[in-house]
């Protein structure tokens, strides 16, 4: 059996019995994130149901944007455009750019991704020409404190983003559900 067999599998169990207490019929749960908050945090497995559990943060409470190492490659990237629609078609106020503990992109290099993309067939002439971004983003990545900083800097500069939209940043630990604030963005509020 595939791994989409058995997620269709437990699916039809789960609708079934509704086992998990999810009402589809909650008219309280909504597209519009109730706390008016938008979180972008990284992909990490050991953070699902764990960051969100660890924040008291709900269904329906919070928007969650994830990618590796909780990065924005640009002022108008996928991120940015992700918490753009947050914030003006969805109400959100409030940012936490949360970043984690042992995160693997401190580990993550250039030339290790482009090794692994030849030895699986992608064409040199391909990498080449994302060299560039690819350097700026595997590289530059190197310790997770200093990636929040940074990334809450780029929001909080990016003209696209109202100044009453307060951005901060935070670390949580993956085995121990610690959060630690690192910036504090009532404090730099643009």
């Amino acid at each position: 059996m595939s791994l989409v067999d058995e997620i269709l599998k437990f699916n039809k169990h789960f609708i079934a019995t509704k086992e998990i207490d999810y009402d589809i019929h909650d008219t309280k749960s909504s597209k519009l994130p109730s706390k008016e908050l938008a979180i972008l945090t990284c992909m990490d497995t050991r953070l699902v149901n764990f960051l969100e559990d660890a924040m008291n943060i709900g269904r329906g409470e919070a928007k969650v944007v994830k990618v590796a190492g909780n990065c924005i490659s640009g002022p108008f990237d996928s991120v940015v455009r992700s918490l753009l629609v947050c914030i003006y078609e969805l109400g959100v106020k409030e940012i936490l750019v949360i970043g984690h503990h042992e995160c693997g992109m401190a580990k993550t290099t250039s030339k290790n991704l482009t090794e692994k993309m030849l030895a699986r067939g992608i064409k040199q002439e391909v990498i080449h020409m994302i060299q560039h971004e690819l350097e700026h983003w595997a590289d530059g990545f190197q310790h997770p404190e200093e990636n929040v900083v940074e990334t809450v800097e780029a929001l909080q500069m990016n003209p696209l983003i109202p100044h009453d939209v307060v951005v901060h940043g935070l670390m949580f630990h993956p085995r121990t559900g610690e959060i630690i604030s690192i910036v504090d963005g009532y404090k730099s509020i643009k």
